[in-house]
C-alpha cells in the first residue's frame, strides 16, 4: 500500500500558475514512477506527466512547455509546476505512484496507487 499527502490546487485566473505537491510513504517498488493525472466527473483519467526513480520523465502533448514535474527521489515527493494555465486545465488532479512498468501503461491511465485528488479550477 501507499499514502499520499497532496497540496496545491486551488482557484487561479488564466494565465496564472500553481504548484501542486505530493509525498508518498509505502513500498519503495511501488513508487518508482510518480506522476500526476486529472479527472473530469464522469470523465476518464487524462495522463498529465510522470518522473521515474531513473530520472526519466515524459509529458501529455496537452501540457508540453507550460506544466514541469520535479521530483525529490529520497523523500518520494513530486511537484507538478503549471503555468500559463488555461480554463480547460480545470480538473481534479491526482497524485499517482506504480512500479516498473511500459511507458504506455502510465500514459494509457493504468496506476497501481493514487492520492485522493486536488481541485483546480482556472477561471477568470
Amino acid at each position: 500500500q501507499v499514502q499520499f499527502v497532496e497540496s496545491g490546487g486551488g482557484l487561479v485566473q488564466p494565465g496564472g500558475s500553481l504548484r501542486l505537491s505530493c509525498t508518498a510513504s509505502g513500498i519503495i517498488s511501488s513508487t518508482y514512477a510518480m506522476g500526476w493525472y486529472r479527472q473530469l466527473l464522469g470523465k476518464q483519467r487524462e495522463f498529465i506527466a510522470y518522473f521515474t526513480r531513473s530520472r526519466d520523465t515524459n509529458y501529455a502533448e496537452s501540457v508540453k512547455g507550460r506544466f514541469t514535474i520535479s521530483r525529490d527521489v529520497t523523500e518520494d515527493t513530486v511537484y507538478l509546476q503549471m503555468n500559463s494555465l488555461k480554463p480547460e486545465d480545470t480538473a481534479v488532479y491526482y497524485c499517482f505512484s506504480s512500479a516498473n512498468r511500459p511507458t504506455y501503461y502510465y500514459t494509457s491511465g493504468n496506476y497501481d496507487f493514487w492520492g485522493q485528488g486536488t481541485q483546480v479550477t482556472v477561471s477568470s
